[in-house]
């Protein structure tokens, strides 16, 4: 030990405060821990700077080294004091390594790790359930009721897992607090390492006589039906939230939620845009040319609507309030009615003189072989 540096070794001077060299530690260790540096020669530096700062990082033992080149004084490296595995000053003792655990903590889960209290109550677990909606429904919403699977609180036991009459005891195993100590010898020293408790799981309690119901779980698994008011205007994908509707606790703790997802249905008739609704309305030649006022379909009813003369296919109106109801209570979304012309295909004899007759007031020479009505085409969708 005394043919080493181990202010080198951990890159500190000599006159080095406590500070400089915890720190110094606390850099090396966590770049060559063999658990995060896989290096072939890692585990050798992290004994090596482990060693070091046993000795660095105690008064006494420093003071030896610097007097004497051995953390032990003049009785050299086998004596009173220990050695890197020995007695009260070794690796897990009280005055060498072990009282530095909270280094270690954010790496190897240990002394310096804050655990969870395994009696402190707890939420149960949130569930999904998906909701398929007519597209309908979706825009007006609906009251409905759903059933699902669950784990409730056991009705027998009140959740606390033991038989009627009897109660939880304090786990006589790690009193309570759901966590066992092992020391285990290693390459780099004693190390103390925490599990769950084998008797009583991580709970910190013990049942001696169980629930009949649950089995000492506390829960049981139920068929649970609840109401759900769906909002006017929700969309697919959309989700909702309903508190409480999902498993039961644990300690106590509250029941966790219920999230509802939808899946909207597409309509025939109708395309959804947000709060916006597209709707494709024919209309005849003659009501486009001449204009009309026409009944449209509406999620909301019919209303009627005013084709202005020379219409095109293309052309757009706007129903305002016809669309879908906003979910924030503001009113509705809009309607887009998106005009299409239709071209006559089979024409009756007054259909053809009616036709003519409109041609040769236009001017057109061109009807006779097709000319007239390949154009009249063209106008109707709206094409030069």
């Amino acid at each position: 030990m005394a043919s080493k540096d181990y202010y080198d070794i951990l890159g500190v001077s000599r006159d080095a405060s406590d500070s400089d060299i915890k720190h110094a530690y606390r850099k090396l260790s966590k770049k060559y821990h063999p658990d995060l540096n896989k290096a072939p020669d890692a585990e050798k530096k992290f004994k090596e700077i482990t060693e070091a700062y046993e000795v660095l990082g105690d008064k006494n033992k420093r003071a030896n080294y610097d007097q004497y080149g051995s953390a032990d004084g003049p009785q050299g490296f086998g004596g009173a004091g220990g050695g890197f595995g020995g007695g009260a000053g070794g690796f897990g003792g009280a005055g060498g390594f072990g009282d530095f655990s909270d280094i270690f903590g954010s790496f190897f889960g240990g002394g310096g790790q804050r655990r969870r209290d395994p009696n402190a109550p707890q939420q149960g677990r949130d569930l999904q359930y998906q909701m398929t909606l007519n597209f309908e429904d979706a825009i007006f919403g609906k009251k409905t009721t759903i059933k699902y699977n669950r784990e409730a609180q056991c009705d027998t036991c009140h959740g606390n897992g033991a038989k009627p009459g009897t109660h939880p005891e304090t786990c006589h195993n790690c009193n309570g607090s759901g966590y066992v100590t092992a020391v285990s010898n290693t390459p780099l020293g004693r190390m103390q390492t925490q599990r769950p408790c084998p008797v009583c799981n991580g709970s910190g309690k013990e049942i001696k006589e169980k629930c009949p119901t649950c089995g000492g779980s506390g829960k049981t698994n139920q068929k649970h039906e609840v109401e759900v008011n769906i909002p006017a205007g929700v969309d697919d994908d959309q989700q909702m939230r309903l508190q409480g509707q999902g498993e039961a606790g644990t300690n106590g703790g509250p029941y966790g939620d219920l999230f509802i997802i939808f899946r909207v249905k597409k309509s025939n008739e109708f395309e959804r845009n947000g709060f916006n609704l597209d709707y494709q309305q024919e209309v005849s030649f003659a009501q486009a040319a001449l204009g009309c006022e026409i009944p449209v379909k509406t999620v909301h009813g019919d209303v009627e609507l005013k084709i202005p003369a020379g219409t095109q296919t293309g052309t757009t109106f706007r129903l305002r309030g016809k669309g879908v109801p906003k979910l924030n209570g503001s009113g509705n979304g809009d309607q887009h009615v998106h005009i299409k012309v239709v071209t006559p295909k089979n024409l009756n004899k007054r259909q053809k003189q009616a036709l003519q007759a409109f041609a040769e007031a236009s001017g057109d020479k061109e009807y006779k072989n097709g000319g007239f009505f390949e154009k009249m085409k063209d106008a109707i969708n709206g094409n030069k």
